[in-house]
């Protein structure tokens, strides 16, 4: 079971009926919940990220998929079931990464895209846009921070509700072993898959960007 947090007394916790379920309510906790995020700089299309608890349990890990574009990955849990797949959207200005349910990409699994909210950013901003949100006017969630920082905090749409916040960790063990290691705090009743996709885009967009941070 992932690890709990001391939880901000300024912010006053969700009730369970406001429950923030994106992928499955199974990984909606009703206290805060602790990840440790191990990002390997070095690597081949198989394990570029680890999810762990705060005791080192394998909660989740993401995958290249084999012999496919490399804009495409596949969040898996502990045991290796997918759970959803990542793919960016070919030829868009702002980098749009969309979200399907299992293995699949066709529409009908479709649970949500994630693009920047604007093309020149000298700070991560990050619009995400639920399935059902086909106009786009307003964003369901939205992302804001510093990538290069590692820190960077998840809201709930356009308002100043936090549902999970990303930072740096520097160990002695991330260093020899070429690591990047950060964590990200899940507030309770948010689904911490969800918020561990968000920020595998997150990487995704921001690896190749040059000066932007």
């Amino acid at each position: 079971m992932a690890g709990t947090s001391s939880y901000p007394p300024q912010m006053a916790m969700p009730p369970a009926a406001n429950q923030v379920a994106i992928i499955s309510p199974q990984f909606c906790a009703p206290y805060p919940v602790d990840l440790n995020i191990v990002r390997k700089l070095m690597t081949l299309s198989e394990g570029s990220f680890g999810v762990t608890d705060v005791n080192g349990n394998i909660i989740f890990k993401v995958k290249g998929k084999l012999f496919s574009l490399r804009d495409r990955r596949v969040l898996v849990d502990a045991a290796g079931n997918p759970l959803v797949t990542f793919q960016q959207k070919m030829l868009t200005a702002h980098r749009r990464w969309q979200v399907y349910r299992g293995e699949s990409t066709d529409t009908k699994n479709f649970l949500f895209s994630v693009k920047k909210s604007s093309l020149l950013q000298f700070k991560t901003k990050l619009d995400v846009f639920l399935a059902h949100n086909t106009k786009e006017d307003v964003c369901d969630f939205r992302i804001e921070g510093s990538w290069f920082e590692r820190s960077c905090v998840i809201y709930a749409g356009n308002t100043n509700t936090i549902i999970a916040q990303m930072h740096r960790k520097h160990t002695a063990q991330s260093i020899l072993l070429g690591k990047d290691n950060f964590g990200v705090t899940v507030y309770p009743n948010v689904d911490y898959a969800f918020v561990v996709a968000l920020v595998v885009i997150l990487e995704e967009i921001n690896e190749d960007r040059s000066g932007e941070d």
